[in-house]
């Protein structure tokens, strides 16, 4: 494995860590939610009454940020090389794995993991683990799409 020096940007990754790390800090100390993109979904999708405008403002705020990084800084090249039915099956398979863990990275790795909650560390391990056995499976039977 090599790494590509000319597009390995720690300084992007720790600042973007940083604003991840405070923005959910500032929803707990300020609103006392946990920055679980999943659950926050379900709760847009599922409106209670009184508890969905916070929870709009962060989806809208998720899907324009990067429209404006990109109107105003710049457009990041992207190249995808993995088959469309690939790409939703991954899709799919994440978004059951989200159900069945009773959350997303967000909500457990970046939240409950910053609270020494004993489920979200189980979470996250089982996360990491799976990623590592998907990309040794991937890569060992050359199923990139």
């Amino acid at each position: 494995m090599t790494i590509d020096w000319v597009n390995f940007t720690p300084w992007s990754a720790a600042i973007g860590g940083i604003l991840i790390g405070l923005a959910a800090a500032i929803l707990l100390i300020l609103n006392g939610r946990i920055a679980g993109i999943s659950g926050i979904l379900a709760g847009v999708l599922k409106p209670v009454k009184g508890d969905t405008a916070w929870k709009l403002a962060f989806i809208v705020g998720i899907l324009v940020a990067p429209l404006l990084f990109t109107a105003f800084v710049y457009a990041p090249e992207v190249t995808i090389t993995t088959s469309t039915p690939l790409l939703i099956a991954a899709g799919l398979l994440v978004g059951f794995g989200t159900r069945l863990g009773g959350g997303c990275t967000s909500g457990h790795g970046i939240c409950g993991m910053a609270r020494f909650s004993r489920r979200s560390i189980i979470a996250v391990v089982i996360f990491m683990l799976v990623a590592f056995i998907t990309v040794a499976v991937i890569n060992h039977f050359g199923l990139r799409g």
